[in-house]
């Protein structure tokens, strides 16, 4: 009977360990580590890398979709036929449609990642990118130009909600952190690269080079695969473990991250419900997610992107076009360094700061505007008229410096990390729906903006909403310090616990 018992305890130790990391001596909670760090230390990331690389094509697309219009709306705005030609206003649709569309794309990548996956979700994005701009190519007149713009804002939703999941799951938490940040990185490497072949594309053929990304991502995302949490939650076990020795290499145990992440899903149950919301382990994080993604756009960044090379005019400079360039330069440097340091540094830090240096820089725009409409003797400046007035040169450093703080601070911190904590705080059964309501909540919020932009530099004159937007930083600094919790080295499984108040597995 004593030999029956041993024999039961071992082949209980061995489901529970099957990678045989636990020792007798670290099976309290406190050797979790251990063992997490035992397994992490015979993990090989190349094809982690390989299939992160392959995903955020995505994002690089609708990176080309937010930087499009920048170069084309100047050009479209004086074309000399008719039926293309773009009025003030219809200017301020074309900025600001695609986020009608993305608003509809990421309810839609809410349900498509539930039902058919997030690899599948990723393939299918791409197709509406591709025929928006083909759309946009072939058009012959204005309602041509709306409709590509829906379609490829359409693919930026499903895209800006799927490729974070993606990359969460498949991630480990020693490179999430900084795999996570390559979304926003390859956002701005888009949209530096809409700006760059601005200059010497015309918007037809510019519409072709921004095709071009999510055409790659179709066809590599073929030879990639489905996400093991995904996979576990579909009860496809064999098919998990394979995902995961692809992500993790040949010497890697997986059997044990498997059967931890499966424990997990079974913790959770399978589907979302409406009572999950009662549940302080949903309600809490997805709170935390939506005032995210309100505070991210209130900062200004989608207005002052879309509108970037009219920004600068008004400022007076005479070369908007390659300070557009310029400023998409310093995002993509200052977004490369918090992909660097985001699993060193942490995401509360980082949004800290980001939140510190907009406040300043937003501020000190505000004054630029302020001082040069005193100048000229004006209120307001419309933000298509007075390009040619000279400015003070003593003020021009003042606009400049701010606006590259300003990029600089958001490229640093709310940039990427509202995205990446999306991906991390959701537990899986509502990723989901959660993930949809942060990416509604997002893309409303930027049409909102955009759309709004030039009413808001009429009504409150050009100084007023830098101004606006310098309250919204600070108030998201203070609600950053209040209520983020910090998710660096963490396990998803870990980040869930913390939400529902135990202790993680």
């Amino acid at each position: 009977m004593d030999i029956q018992d041993e024999r039961s305890r071992l082949l209980d130790q061995q489901d529970r360990d099957p990678a045989g990391l636990q020792s007798e001596q670290d099976r309290d909670p406190s050797g979790l580590l251990d063992q997490q760090d035992a397994y992490l230390s015979k993990v090989r990331n190349k094809n982690l890398y390989l299939a992160t690389f392959v995903s955020v094509l995505g994002p690089m697309s609708f990176g080309f979709v937010l930087g499009y219009s920048s170069p084309a709306i100047p050009e479209l705005t004086r074309i000399a036929d008719p039926r293309l030609r773009l009025s003030a206003d219809q200017a301020s649709w074309f900025g600001s449609i695609v986020t009608v569309g993305a608003a509809v794309g990421g309810l839609l990548g809410g349900w498509m990642v539930q039902k058919i996956g997030r690899k599948l979700s990723l393939m299918f994005c791409s197709l509406p990118f591709v025929f928006g701009f083909t759309i946009i190519i072939a058009a012959q007149n204005v309602w041509m130009l709306y409709v590509g713009r829906v379609l490829t804002g359409l693919a930026s939703g499903v895209t800006s909600l799927v490729v974070p999941l993606y990359i969460s799951e498949m991630a480990h938490e020693r490179v999430r952190g900084t795999l996570g940040s390559c979304v926003q990185l390859m956002v701005v490497l888009g949209i530096m690269g809409a700006y760059l072949a601005g200059l010497y594309l015309d918007w037809r053929w510019l519409a072709i080079c921004s095709s071009i990304p999510p055409t790659l991502l179709m066809v590599c995302m073929c030879f990639m695969p489905e996400t093991p949490r995904f996979l576990l939650s579909q009860g496809k076990r064999r098919e998990a473990e394979e995902a995961l020795r692809f992500l993790r290499g040949p010497d890697a145990p997986v059997e044990w991250e498997c059967a931890r992440i499966e424990e997990s899903c079974d913790e959770q149950g399978s589907g979302f419900q409406m009572s999950d919301l009662k549940d302080p382990g949903v309600y809490k994080p997805l709170v935390i997610g939506v005032m995210l993604m309100v505070f991210q756009q209130m900062t200004g960044i989608n207005a002052i992107m879309f509108y970037a090379e009219n920004i600068f005019e008004q400022a007076h400079f005479k070369d908007s076009d390659l300070a557009s360039v310029i400023m998409g330069l310093i995002q993509v440097v200052f977004t490369g360094v918090a992909a660097l340091i985001m699993d060193r540094a942490g995401r509360k830090i980082l949004l800290i700061i980001s939140g510190v240096a907009m406040a300043i820089s937003t501020t000190g725009f505000g004054f630029y505007f302020y001082l040069i409409s005193k100048q000229n003797g004006t209120v307001s400046l419309d933000i298509q008229s007075q390009a040619g007035v000279e400015p003070h040169t003593d003020l021009a450093w003042l606009a400049l410096a701010s606006i590259a703080i300003f990029i600089s601070g958001f490229a640093l911190g709310w940039g990427p990390i509202p995205w990446l904590i999306m991906s991390e705080i959701f537990p899986s059964k509502v990723r989901g729906v959660a993930s949809a309501a942060c990416v509604l909540t997002n893309w409303s919020m930027a049409f909102i903006v955009t759309k709004t932009f030039q009413d808001m530099m009429s009504l409150l004159s050009s100084a007023g909403t830098f101004w606006l937007f310098s309250s919204m930083c600070m108030l998201n600094l203070l609600f950053t310090i209040a209520f983020i919790p910090e998710t660096k080295g963490k396990t998803l499984e870990q980040i869930e616990a913390t939400f529902r108040g135990t202790s993680g597995p």
